[in-house]
């Protein structure tokens, strides 16, 4: 088993402010397995029904439990009343931490008759991070990473395979979008999901979306809002101040794994123009990883000058970031753009190449160069 001693870290600092963790992520991403390396957890898995009956009474079985134990609910939707048990174990056994594991957000199944504020903290389980493939998994091919994603599984085979990733997308409908969410329209949905890989790192247009898949224009909404809440697509705000000229309205969206992208392509080998779209990828989950969703968003200007990405900081700073295979190719054009309308902040180019992060002088602005274990 590779340890993941990066993730393990998150799990024991979310504790300290909170007795439950939702622990999400699309299926096989490892949730199973990284829950497993807590030491002395009881470990349940909720699919079974020998657990659904042990959980029947809640007060019992954690009557049975030392006070400082750490109990492990996997796939805990799968429960009649999930929340029930999660608000038992919060409200009366505090020195009991929990770690709860579902494909989703925790509010995506309307088995959660209880948001459980205050109770919990949240940890999206992102696929395999650049930088925990050069730490962990020993993969320092970035080809292999863009092109095989970072589902474990596909990452550590020795090459690609399509049927892995047509058999994924299919029990994904049937186990989270079928069970969780009710979307009949199997066609329709697939559909929809394939043209976004297709398209990720793009800007959304439900019109064209709704044109090109024959679905209604809210349909297309409702089933994209699915994608997010079971993390298959993530929608990336774009940043504006007041500016006339900037994009205000239009999201980005990017398909949750590259390996997908790449099949969704059709791609069979990472050419040098792939890299840079799948790059960008991989840099948004690290700042996923380590920011507020609502913190990281893009910039793009009616001149369709853009920023990869945008941090928003305490007391009006904003950080720039710009995804380069090759800092040297930096064009920091639209950078200097928006550092017009927005002064305060740093600049980062970040790159593949794991070295200490150092800095570089491009006109009138300073950018610092780094990887992705640098951001934050």
């Amino acid at each position: 088993m590779i340890e993941r001693p990066l993730w393990v870290r998150r799990l024991h600092k979310a504790w300290e402010t909170r007795p439950i963790i939702w622990l999400s992520g699309v299926r096989r991403v490892g949730k199973t397995t990284l829950s497993r390396m807590i030491p002395d957890g009881r470990h349940l898995n909720c699919d079974l029904p020998s657990v659904q009956r042990l959980l029947e009474d809640p007060e019992l079985f954690l009557d049975g439990l030392e006070p400082d134990s750490v109990l492990v609910l996997d796939e805990v939707h799968r429960l009649p009343d999930p929340s029930r048990v999660l608000k038992i174990a919060a409200d009366e056994y505090p020195g009991i931490r929990v770690l709860a594991t579902g494909s989703s957000t925790l509010t995506a199944t309307g088995k959660f008759r209880d948001a459980l504020t205050g109770r919990k903290q949240e940890v999206h389980l992102c696929p395999v991070p650049w930088e925990e493939c050069l730490d962990s998994f020993g993969v320092g091919d970035l080809d292999r990473r863009l092109l095989q994603g970072g589902l474990p599984e596909a990452l550590l085979a020795a090459k690609a395979d399509p049927e892995f990733y047509s058999e994924w997308i299919d029990s994904f409908y049937a186990r989270d979008i079928l069970e969780l969410f009710n979307i009949r329209s199997r066609g329709g949905f697939l559909g929809l999901l394939r043209l976004l890989l297709r398209r990720s790192g793009g800007q959304v247009d439900y019109t064209s979306l709704a044109s090109l898949t024959e679905l209604a224009r809210p349909t297309v909404r409702a089933h994209i809002d699915a994608m997010v809440a079971a993390h298959v697509v993530r929608l990336l705000k774009p940043f504006h101040g007041g500016s006339k000229q900037e994009i205000v309205s239009r999201p980005k969206c990017y398909a949750f794994d590259t390996g997908f992208v790449a099949f969704g392509r059709g791609w069979e080998q990472i050419r040098d123009d792939d890299r840079g779209i799948l790059w960008e990828h991989l840099v948004l989950d690290s700042l996923s990883m380590r920011f507020h969703q609502d913190d990281v968003l893009y910039w793009q200007d009616k001149s369709r000058r853009e920023v990869d990405f945008v941090i928003r900081r305490a007391q009006g700073a904003v950080d720039t970031v710009e995804c380069k295979i090759n800092p040297d190719r930096l064009n920091p054009g639209p950078v200097e753009v928006f550092r017009q309308i927005y002064p305060k902040g740093m600049n980062y180019v970040v790159t593949p190449l794991d070295r200490e992060p150092y800095r570089i002088r491009r006109g009138e602005l300073v950018f610092t160069v780094c990887s992705t274990r640098h951001l934050g």
